[in-house]
């Protein structure tokens, strides 16, 4: 009887010691590094095509800053990098997103070739699908979930319960918790957390942007589909690009 009152005690300790290191985070700051294969991005056989790729390297690579709380996060750009190719600069690079997790509302600054838009919109309502795929993401186990958005895009996500705000990097959000890694492999693109740094977060972080031409997002699909109605498959990227 003595022996099983100290196991019982000993796994009862364990397991309270495992709960007391468990880390929920629910304000800080996370790091994303932005990677896009632009050899996979520009197609065709022609030695044009060929002699482009062999003057840019094969990618390029851009960081954000995600400032979080339980209510409202900001992605804006980080930090950068002096190498950074600017030969092959496509819409919506450097994004600034102020999302209200609360009202699932959001204010977006898109620069878009010369123009600059502010979408004032309802945040995007994605339908996932969890799968059983765990990946460690920056420290933190995540777990993987798939869907489809803008009617075709596949994309990937994975997401921790560890960090509580349900939100993650550009619209990306919806999930049981914050999404720290997200792919869509058919555009080529990865979105990864590098690194979270713990910090209180005051709402007056939370700068929210307000220079630009005020639209809805169904407004500046529109603007950009007359924009482009003449490049082809490349019109069909850059909006792509744009509207993730």
């Amino acid at each position: 009887m003595k022996l099983f009152l100290y196991l019982f005690i000993l796994c009862c300790s364990a397991t309270f010691a495992k709960a007391q290191n468990s880390r929920f985070v629910t304000e800080g700051k996370i790091e994303f590094e932005r990677k896009v294969n632009l050899h996979a991005q520009i197609t065709g056989d022609d030695s044009w095509t060929e002699e482009f790729k062999k003057r840019i390297p094969q990618f390029k690579t851009t960081y954000f800053n995600l400032t979080f709380n339980n209510s409202k996060t900001l992605y804006q750009p980080g930090r950068e990098l002096t190498d950074n190719n600017k030969l092959w600069e496509q819409p919506a690079e450097d994004n600034i997103i102020y999302t209200d997790l609360d009202k699932q509302s959001a204010v977006s600054q898109k620069r878009i070739f010369e123009k600059t838009f502010l979408i004032q919109d309802s945040t995007r309502k994605i339908l996932w699908k969890l799968t059983d795929e765990r990946k460690t993401i920056a420290g933190f186990e995540c777990r993987r979930a798939n869907a489809l958005i803008l009617d075709s895009i596949y994309i990937v996500a994975f997401y921790t319960e560890e960090i509580i705000p349900e939100g993650g990097p550009e619209s990306f959000s919806g999930l049981p918790g914050m999404i720290l890694g997200v792919a869509i492999p058919h555009e080529h693109i990865t979105w990864f957390a590098t690194k979270l740094t713990a910090m209180v977060v005051k709402d007056t972080d939370f700068k929210i942007p307000v220079k630009g031409n005020k639209m809805n997002n169904a407004g500046l699909k529109e603007s950009i589909k007359n924009s482009l109605k003449d490049w082809g498959k490349y019109g069909d990227q850059f909006l792509k690009a744009a509207m993730l």
